[in-house]
């Protein structure tokens, strides 16, 4: 964030956020996603007799979020259409995942996930803010940008669903054990935990194979435009995510095994865009 990003909202009130300004809030973002984990693991470690309300814990979070999407406003979607370099994506990836974390858990008891993703995001924050590149990057426009955005949806979906997917198997493994402490006092029973996986992770599919269609709808020649790796790795995950999916409805998939493959999938998912964009922006230069 070397350089002043100006936006231009509905209103036609220009904000420019200065460097200074930009650190403090993404310093501050960082520490209220991390101040939530922190409440979580707290309320984690007393699951018989809680402190607090559900939203005491995550109100912190829920701020930080704001705060994120006012900062996202300012240095993204300025000069018209997305910037989206390595960092830029990095950071809007994270809001979307805990954005959606936030939705989620307005519904369901699913707030207890915020110990990993929190933390996750408040690092990938931080990160934005040393490699200096948020708001910079090529600006996308038009179907490309209804690709990108659907694409960190998809992501930002089977995201909280690999995390639902840990607890899944850490609970798993408790009950096999016979060790019911407080943290398999503090989640909901087993089997609704993974009704609810499998649920984000039906949503998350729909959503990828929306993102993977309306990428080859623009696609003209992915060895030009670099697009290979990131295209098949892509495809994968598709494939792997469907096999899992599948693999419930026909025979039941479930504990470790279903574990195991939605890991796999965000693996590849993971590699697909967030480890293309890394080869080609900041080892290749291109």
């Amino acid at each position: 964030m070397a350089a002043a990003r100006t936006f231009t909202p509905p209103g036609g009130c220009v904000i420019i956020p200065g460097p200074m300004t930009a650190t403090l809030v993404s310093v501050l973002i960082a520490l209220l996603y991390a101040g939530s984990a922190v409440l979580l693991a707290r309320e984690l470690k007393r699951a018989d007799h809680p402190a607090s309300g559900k939203w005491q814990t995550l109100a912190p979070a829920l701020t930080g979020a704001l705060a994120h999407a006012a900062l996202l406003a300012t240095v993204l979607f300025a000069a018209g259409g997305i910037a989206l370099g390595f960092y830029s994506a990095l950071s809007l990836a994270s809001f979307a995942i805990v954005s959606l974390y936030l939705a989620l858990a307005a519904l369901r008891p699913v707030e207890m996930l915020g110990i990993g993703l929190l933390p996750i995001a408040a690092v990938t924050v931080l990160a934005g803010l040393a490699g200096g590149d948020v708001g910079a990057g090529p600006r996308l426009s038009g179907e490309v940008q209804f690709h990108a955005v659907v694409s960190l949806l998809a992501y930002g979906v089977l995201s909280v669903s690999a995390m639902q997917a840990i607890l899944v198997g850490v609970q798993a493994h408790l009950l096999r054990t016979h060790q019911p402490g407080g943290f398999a006092r503090a989640l909901p029973p087993l089997s609704r935990m993974e009704e609810l996986l499998f649920q984000m992770l039906g949503v998350g599919f729909v959503l990828l194979s929306v993102a993977l269609a309306s990428g080859f709808a623009y696609l003209e020649n992915m060895f030009d435009q670099h697009l290979v790796h990131k295209t098949t790795l892509s495809l994968v995950a598709w494939v792997v995510f469907a096999g899992l999916l599948a693999g419930r409805y026909a025979w039941g998939w479930r504990g470790q095994r279903a574990v195991r493959w939605t890991l796999s999938g965000l693996g590849f998912l993971l590699l697909a865009y967030f480890g293309s964009k890394f080869v080609l922006e900041l080892v290749l230069q291109r």
